[in-house]
């Protein structure tokens, strides 16, 4: 864990979607995907190369943005950042989001920490090819850290958050994994807010919330010394653009004075 020197020894990005930047009708979209800026995060994602996916202010008292995907499967857009945090010199992490969906059939959404696609390379990442694939029962490994929410309607649970985790110490089992890393009880309801809060230790123990309450604590999640980047994606699963809404989003992390 970073020693707090003074000054501003925490890292807080916070966007409250009031002055959102909308890239549905940007038509440089033909080649390869764009990254652009939306307050203190990046948004990019393999949909970006077509004008129908990107971001757009919905009217809300609270300020909210509606995330598009294009209608291509495994194509998707998210907001984040590039693999800045590491657990150990940026940690305890927080992460927390208030969303909720149109519908929940027909879509994929992951929220957390990832290695994958660092950097700039994030561009053209996708859920189901650089961090997790997942269907009916099963979690198949895509990059080698990542920890977080993850919804997709192609599981067993099509209506339930999964926490997934790798790269620590403890690694998820096999078997019903639809069953066994699900959030019963706390079921997604179209047109309805969640609140999504992730934590992360310097030690590499993670801890899940919704709407305020501790699900699920995992020791030794990821790797203490892998740089992962901020992912809140959502991911078209059939042909059909995909839309998830975002109130907020907030990301705090200890400042690393050794740099």
């Amino acid at each position: 864990m970073a020693t707090i020197q003074g000054g501003e020894g925490r890292i807080r990005l916070f966007e409250d979607f009031f002055n959102t930047y909308d890239t549905t009708n940007v038509a440089d979209n033909s080649t390869t995907p764009d990254a652009v800026a939306i307050g203190p995060f990046s948004v990019f994602g393999e949909g970006l190369i077509e004008i129908d996916a990107g971001l757009f202010h919905v009217n809300s008292p609270n300020g909210v943005v509606r995330v598009t995907t294009t209608n291509v499967g495994d194509d998707g857009t998210a907001i984040g950042t590039a693999n800045c945090f590491t657990a150990a010199l940026n940690g305890p992490i927080v992460l927390e989001a208030r969303l909720e969906f149109n519908n929940i059939a027909t879509k994929r959404c992951f929220f957390g920490l990832t290695d994958a696609e660092g950097g700039s390379g994030k561009k053209d990442l996708s859920i189901e090819d650089d961090i997790c694939a997942s269907t009916t029962l099963t979690f198949t490994p895509v990059a080698s850290d990542y920890v977080g929410f993850l919804f997709s309607s192609e599981m067993t649970d099509v209506d339930v958050w999964h926490y997934i985790y790798r790269g620590g110490s403890t690694a998820m089992t096999g078997g019903a994994v639809s069953e066994t890393y699900d959030f019963d009880g706390y079921e997604l309801v179209a047109g309805t807010m969640q609140i999504l809060r992730l934590e992360v230790d310097p030690n590499g123990t993670a801890r899940w919330y919704i709407n305020g309450v501790l699900l699920a604590t995992v020791e030794g999640a990821i790797a203490t010394d892998v740089a992962m980047g901020v992912v809140l994606g959502v991911e078209a699963v059939g042909n059909a653009v995909e839309e998830m809404d975002v109130d907020y989003l907030l990301v705090e992390a200890a400042r690393d004075w050794t740099v």
